[in-house]
């Protein structure tokens, strides 16, 4: 299995947190979900980080089977729709820059 990582590394504009989140979780995780293939859905919003470390206020993993069908996946409409909707609540609430990272995932429970 592989994730694909969304990196919001940047800042959330002063006093939209809330905002920011609510926004991610009604009108993004819908679409998120949609993507065909997909087998979970991860949004992690940031609390704290160490000294120093730059800020990451939102990471999104969503896991595919494999390469094949998150390539499928991003090609799907319902991530056109979710490009669309990330520039608008980005240019509303977020400051930085967005980037993708594809991941083997190795899962150890505990």
């Amino acid at each position: 299995m592989i994730s694909r990582f969304a990196m919001f590394e940047g800042t959330v504009k002063d006093g939209s947190t809330e905002a920011f989140r609510n926004a991610v979780k009604e009108r993004l995780v819908p679409l998120w979900r949609q993507f065909p293939g997909n087998i979970d859905v991860r949004v992690m919003f940031s609390d704290d980080r160490d000294e120093g470390a730059p800020e990451f206020p939102l990471i999104l993993a969503i896991t595919y089977p494999d390469m094949a069908t998150m390539e499928a996946a991003l090609e799907a409409p319902a991530r056109y729709k979710s490009k669309e909707v990330t520039g608008e609540i980005v240019a509303e609430f977020f400051e930085g820059r967005i980037h993708h990272h594809v991941t083997q995932l190795n899962d150890y429970k505990a």
